[in-house]
């Protein structure tokens, strides 16, 4: 029997992710808020970080202790850095809380790729072949009714999204997969850094971690499902100075000759009905700002027969798809609900 309502904790209320979530499961109609909680700022009223949310939420944050959330909630959310979910989702799903996990903690199933792109050590396997990778329109079949769910990255999504038919199709060589991937700077958080400054950022376009993103091992992860081997990409990620927004630009070889029309047939027999996935007619191709504040990922393409490679391009908005609107998607699965429950919101636009 689908259960009609569920309450909601939300862990690491105070970042970006946590705020989304709030931002949207205030929205919810099957979801209320039953706690928000931070390790940095409990006790003060979450509005006082974030005056936009006054009358909105009035709640003040509060310790983490997965005893009394057991008392008041039946999911939580954990908004929180990498490492730090590792050690807080065992707890709360031994309390019998279904978790959703925001973090890169239990993305990356081998314990030794973890360690290395992450420098950290790995959680306890057991609970790493627990959790359910939760990209619904491609493995929503093994989210629904899940206890446990580990939300993908930002990129992942945007990427995996943007090639997976194709490569499950036989119809791009997934060993000549290059993306080129840009992001707002609300991807790094709230956190204070050189970087991040104004003046740093402003009128300004940089690559950062190449060939080291944390993302990488995690979309090799999901094409090896859909290419039924390992794949090996080149993954380059870059700032550029907006607040929201990820757009990757992705190339590889294709295997045959196809055109910008069979491309656009394929994806949308793929994507038919799952409709947070928007594949763009021929010749027209996507932009953040056509996805901006929603739960929608874009998708375009430009075949070259001169080359004999495809560009495909896909859009995303890095706070909504990309973390806090997936998790809500994520939660409706579990909970057997339709998946746009709570999201069925348009683009912000201009």
């Amino acid at each position: 029997m689908t259960q009609k309502h569920v309450r909601a904790a939300i862990v690491g209320s105070t970042g970006y992710g946590g705020v989304e979530l709030i931002r949207l499961l205030q929205a919810h109609p099957s979801v209320s808020i039953a706690s928000v909680m931070s390790s940095s700022s409990a006790g003060a009223p979450i509005a006082e970080g974030y005056p936009h949310l006054t009358e909105i939420c009035a709640d003040t944050l509060e310790a983490i202790d997965p005893e009394e959330v057991r008392k008041k909630a039946d999911v939580v959310f954990l908004a929180t850095p990498h490492g730090v979910s590792a050690e807080l989702a065992p707890k709360f799903l031994e309390a019998e809380l279904k978790v959703v996990d925001l973090s890169g903690d239990f993305r990356l199933k081998s314990a030794e790729t973890y360690r290395r792109w992450y420098k950290k050590e790995p959680p306890p396997q057991a609970y790493v072949d627990r959790a359910v990778y939760g990209i619904c329109e491609l493995f929503g079949q093994d989210v629904a009714g899940a206890s446990f769910v580990s939300n993908p990255g930002c990129y992942a999504t945007a990427a995996a999204l943007g090639l997976y038919p194709a490569v499950q199709a036989g119809w791009i060589d997934p060993d000549t997969i290059i993306i080129d991937a840009k992001s707002g700077v609300s991807g790094a958080g709230r956190g204070l850094s050189l970087v991040h400054h104004f003046s740093e950022i402003n009128e300004n376009f940089k690559a950062y971690k190449v060939n080291a993103h944390q993302h990488t091992p995690e979309i090799e992860q999901t094409l090896a499902r859909a290419a039924d081997r390992p794949v090996t990409l080149t993954f380059t990620p870059h700032l550029v100075p907006m607040t929201r927004g990820i757009l990757c630009t992705m190339y590889a070889k294709m295997t045959g000759e196809y055109t910008d029309e069979v491309f656009v047939e394929l994806y949308r027999q793929f994507y038919e009905g799952r409709p947070f996935v928007r594949v763009r007619k021929p010749g027209t191709y996507p932009a953040t700002k056509e996805v901006f504040g929603s739960n929608y990922c874009d998708i375009g393409f430009a075949a070259d027969p001169r080359t004999g490679r495809v560009t495909i391009l896909s859009a995303i908005d890095n706070l909504v798809k990309g973390a806090a609107g997936q998790a809500i998607q994520n939660l409706n699965l579990m909970m057997g609900w339709e998946e746009t429950r709570g999201l069925t919101f348009a683009p912000v636009y201009p």
